[in-house]
């Protein structure tokens, strides 16, 4: 069987409320016809995890992710590591701790707090032995140099949404990360991006949605959902020469090297395959007319 793993989705955050996905079973299904077996949902501070574990208990395929995303810091870091240790301790499902990092984009006024947060996050990992997630934007030698100084490398981890150049992606390579490319890929004024996809050795890329947001072309300006990585790994195997099952298979075999599991002891939810086709064709066409409002 050939696996495709959504490496980055945000299933709690889907408008689950009949504007978007009107259950959390019906973003599987849809996965699940599009053939994305598996999924890694983050949480991005702490209030989110339970939500986020609530939502996908069901499901062995959804594996989960708990770290604090720089955006969502104040003026200071006021969580406890203690909080996150019992967290991981009591969840299996927890495989990654992140999205932790830099984004002196939308928050430069805080990049002190962010840095501190994010050392400390790197240092937990550690202690968990758990791989990471690193969301960076407008932050390069911050971030290297953080992730170089605190012995990142010693876990390893995911440059998550991946859109800075080619000699950040050399650094993080060289550290042992893999890149995970989103469905900005697709988009037209992309190039710095499509150069880093034929940069990174494809033992070390990865796919995701970054879902609601980032929905890849054809079907940009609606809510992403795990669904549509399958779009982004179309894009991406024609613009390297392979095929989609090879590269399928690649970054799914990447996926389980990184976290150090097997895709097939995660077995995917029991679905009629005539009801998940019909509805995902529903979708579509639903779909297709907002695009066309």
């Amino acid at each position: 069987m050939t696996y495709l793993v959504d490496s980055h989705c945000h299933l709690a955050s889907l408008e689950l409320n009949g504007k978007g996905a009107s259950t959390v079973d019906e973003v599987i299904k849809r996965a699940h016809f599009a053939h994305v077996t598996h999924m890694l949902c983050v949480a991005c501070e702490l209030a989110d995890y339970e939500p986020m574990a609530k939502l996908t208990q069901n499901y062995s395929e959804v594996f989960l992710a708990l770290g604090m995303h720089p955006l969502n810091l104040k003026e200071k870091v006021d969580y406890q590591e203690e909080d996150f240790v019992k967290i991981f301790s009591q969840d299996k499902r927890l495989i990654a701790l992140g999205e932790t990092g830099l984004d002196y984009f939308y928050d430069a006024n805080n990049a002190k707090v962010q840095q501190e947060s994010f050392i400390r996050q790197i240092e937990l990992a550690k202690v968990l032995h758990k791989p990471l997630i690193i969301h960076a934007r407008e932050a390069h030698h911050d971030t290297v140099n953080i992730l170089k100084e605190h012995q990142a490398y010693d876990v390893g981890g995911i440059m998550h949404c991946y859109c800075d150049g080619i000699e950040m992606a050399r650094q993080c390579l060289d550290m042992g990360f893999y890149i995970s490319f989103s469905g900005i890929a697709t988009f037209k004024g992309s190039d710095n991006v499509r150069e880093v996809i034929n940069y990174v050795p494809n033992d070390r890329l990865l796919v995701e949605t970054d879902s609601p947001y980032l929905a890849p072309v054809p079907v940009r300006g609606i809510e992403n959902e795990p669904a549509f990585v399958a779009y982004t790994l179309d894009y991406i195997a024609n613009y390297k020469n392979m095929s989609v099952q090879e590269l399928a298979t690649i970054t799914s075999q990447n996926f389980e090297n990184l976290f150090k599991l097997k895709l097939a002891d995660y077995p995917i939810c029991e679905l009629s395959f005539e009801d998940m086709k019909q509805d995902y064709m529903n979708y579509k066409l639903e779909k297709a007319r907002q695009l066309s409002l």
